[in-house]
């Protein structure tokens, strides 16, 4: 498979783009690899909108991870 991967100016992957021909073929393989469930469209719009709604309430993810990494409770 010849993927491309897309990187921030830090070098972190960021995105991978498959080739339409080859995405198409997998598509074709995995019956149903395009639809969602509702139930989870449902959640990704709830939190798209809260995203949207509440911009001053996101962590860069970095952030986040270092957050996660200080919490010894797991």
């Amino acid at each position: 498979m010849n993927l491309q991967y897309l990187q921030d100016n830090n070098g972190n992957t960021t995105a991978v783009v498959v080739p339409i021909q080859e995405w198409n073929q997998l598509t074709e393989k995995y019956d149903g690899l395009e639809d969602l469930p509702q139930w989870q469209k449902k959640i990704i719009n709830q939190r798209l909108d809260f995203v949207k709604n509440h911009p001053d309430e996101m962590v860069p993810l970095d952030d986040f991870i270092k957050e996660l990494d200080k919490d010894e409770t797991f």
